[in-house]
């Protein structure tokens, strides 16, 4: 679990050996300096009778919860974590997200690490099959992308989050969220580009950085390395050869993209090109994930791309009818994570919200708009039913009604 960025308000208290210690105690790094490497583990006394954790190093020692434990801790504890069923996640879990060990993730995608340059070679005459293998689930690059925003913490929200996110935060948790994440063999972490906040004063040495961290896609052996960069879409324009498209605090290093590939990219996310254009008051950004190639030295071009809407603080939506919901959630300092799609279908049978700061059980809000399709509507208002009384539902064509009431400061 990656710290979400900003500081919670309510500490965590762990149960080390025996000892109740704060996670602000000066004394921490050394309470758990003692039981690193020992089956001795911390509890978290979010909950009566605490929940279980493990000790990580990195460059310090952090208390990170066991796999599986995140639906045990209270909702208004930073370890908590609502149940993989009630988004995406829950169907790539165990087939395409997989932590056999505490802390070491192992994630199976749909999209390569390289690709062969030049033309390809014969493969020869076809062979007999020894074996059929049972097709196992993979994730996508907008899954890729929703993982590492829940893994970063960007689809959580508390009020001392407020003011705190800005390009800066998005590349440290993102960054961060990758570590100890491998792909096919290769730490995420190597593969993964997000651009730092864009300085005038520091944009020489940003740039080569960059050039430093994008060196893994120079070809090797007949292999054209890919990397994913993530950034929110600024604007593309025509060229001679295709488009160019700028990131923002990427003006200089536009990514290449032939035409007819930025044309489909067009087609298939066009209401989001469109949300972001919409009469709708509030702020949208539209983030960027792209699989990308050396076309030459220092010049990227993008081999595969999936976009995703965000609300102003970076919190990932579905569409603009979370909007509303999302800014008031904000505006009246609630606590609440935002379950995120990944690869399903439909978002309809997922809360919109779940509100963190109601008691011991979180609360699902859910919303309909007149525009989503027929079978959503319906997959959204059995969820709601299916949650029973505690949920909360709103007709976005309809005022909003109040929200539950917080039981936690």
């Amino acid at each position: 679990m990656a710290a979400s960025p900003g500081s919670e308000a309510t500490p965590q208290r762990f149960s080390i050996k025996g000892r109740v210690v704060n996670d602000s105690a000066p004394t921490l790094q050394t309470h758990l300096t003692e039981v690193y490497d020992t089956p001795e583990r911390p509890r978290c006394l979010c909950v009566p009778g605490g929940v279980e954790m493990y000790v990580a190093r990195h460059r310090q020692f952090v208390v990170k919860r066991m796999p599986g434990t995140g639906s045990n801790h209270h909702p208004s504890c930073p370890s908590f974590e609502p149940e993989p069923q009630q988004s995406g996640l829950g169907e790539l879990v165990g087939e395409a997200v997989l932590e056999l060990v505490p802390g070491q993730i192992q994630l199976r995608v749909d999209f390569p690490w390289t690709r062969t340059v030049g033309p390809s070679v014969p493969r020869g005459e076809p062979q007999e099959a020894a074996e059929v293998e049972a097709p196992k689930r993979r994730m996508s690059l907008r899954a890729l992308m929703h993982f590492l925003f829940e893994r970063a913490g960007f689809n959580r929200w508390s009020p001392a989050m407020e003011g705190k996110r800005n390009q800066g935060v998005l590349h440290k948790y993102l960054l961060g969220a990758a570590e100890d994440v491998m792909v096919k063999g290769v730490a995420l972490s190597e593969r993964l580009y997000v651009p730092e906040a864009f300085n005038e004063a520091t944009k020489a040495q940003a740039a080569q950085r960059r050039r430093d961290k994008l060196a893994v896609l120079r070809p090797h052996e007949g292999q054209s390395p890919l990397a994913v960069v993530i950034g929110e879409f600024k604007t593309s324009e025509a060229t001679a050869l295709g488009r160019r498209l700028w990131i923002k605090h990427m003006p200089d290093a536009p990514l290449l993209v032939a035409t007819k590939t930025w044309e489909r990219i067009e087609r298939v996310f066009a209401p989001m090109f469109e949300a972001r254009d919409a009469d709708n008051g509030y702020t949208v950004r539209l983030v960027l994930a792209a699989l990308i190639r050396a076309r030459r030295e220092h010049t990227y071009e993008i081999d595969a791309a999936s976009l995703m809407l965000t609300s102003e603080h970076w919190i990932p939506i579905e569409g603009v009818h979370e909007l509303p919901l999302v800014h008031a959630l904000v505006a009246q300092q609630r606590r609440f994570v935002k379950p995120l799609r990944y690869d399903a279908k439909s978002a309809g049978p997922f809360p919109n919200a779940l509100l963190l700061d109601v008691g011991p059980v979180p609360v699902p809000l859910y919303v309909l708009s007149d525009f989503m399709p027929p079978k959503d509507r319906v997959e959204k208002e059995r969820a709601a039913r299916k949650s029973g009384l505690s949920s909360w539902l709103w007709l976005s064509s309809e005022a909003m009604p109040g929200l539950p009431e917080r039981s936690v400061p």
